[in-house]
């Protein structure tokens, strides 16, 4: 939808012509306000869970990861989840899902184009790595001894969905938002996603590390077992 004055939307870049564009009902600050709500109460719950219901005692850093994993779930199956199922619908839907992503998109207009990558990306982030990583955090509660190998996979796929997810944008150009806008590009854009791959990024050195413990263990117990048969 455009005017003689220019595009009836806040998308990037300008010319692009959206007929089927509702504005949000809700202000941004509305939208981000909830999602980060939503993401404390996890935060707080799964805390809380984690010091009552696991099996064995877990310290401080493994809460604080299994919030992490806790906060993945939701933001993968949920949010992730409704765009992978409703993206050709967000311009013109109010739900506040709908308008969250519309929000987003002022920062990335990848999101309303239903870009191919986007749209691929996003469906393998909330349905292979949302149900994996609600796993791990009850596979730390439950001391399974997959959890290192699930938190390793999940982490791992959640950087390389990243690092396409940016580099795919900077061979664009940074078409899709207004490059150095403090809210929409360092915020939205960069800082947001950024989190995956810093995070993930520790969680991998913690599972590497875990697997090294482990592996040197078991070389030990070869080398005493093959010394007593000799």
């Amino acid at each position: 939808m455009t005017t003689d004055a220019g595009p009836l939307h806040p998308y990037w870049p300008r010319h692009l012509k959206l007929d089927s564009f509702v504005p949000n009902e809700h202000p941004g600050w509305h939208l981000v306000a909830g999602l980060f709500s939503a993401s404390g109460v996890l935060v707080v719950t799964t805390w809380l869970l984690s010091g009552r219901a696991a099996v064995v005692p877990l310290g401080t850093w493994r809460r604080l990861s299994l919030c992490w994993f806790a906060v993945c779930g939701f933001i993968h199956l949920v949010i992730e989840g409704w765009f992978s199922l409703y993206h050709k619908d967000l311009l013109g839907d109010q739900a506040f899902l709908s308008q969250l992503w519309k929000e987003y998109a002022k920062g990335d207009s990848r999101y309303i184009l239903a870009d191919n990558f986007t749209v691929c990306m996003e469906t393998v982030t909330a349905f292979l790595w949302g149900p994996l990583s609600l796993w791990v955090v009850i596979a730390f509660l439950r001391h399974q001894p997959l959890r290192f190998v699930l938190q390793f996979v999940v982490s791992m796929g959640q950087m390389y969905g990243d690092v396409l997810y940016f580099l795919t944008e900077y061979r664009d150009g940074f078409q899709h938002g207004e490059l150095g806008h403090p809210l929409y590009f360092w915020f939205y854009f960069v800082f947001l996603n950024a989190l995956w791959l810093v995070v993930p990024g520790v969680l991998v050195l913690d599972s590497v590390k875990q697997f090294t413990h482990a592996q040197c263990v078991l070389d030990a117990k070869a080398t005493k077992a093959k010394s007593k048969q000799n």
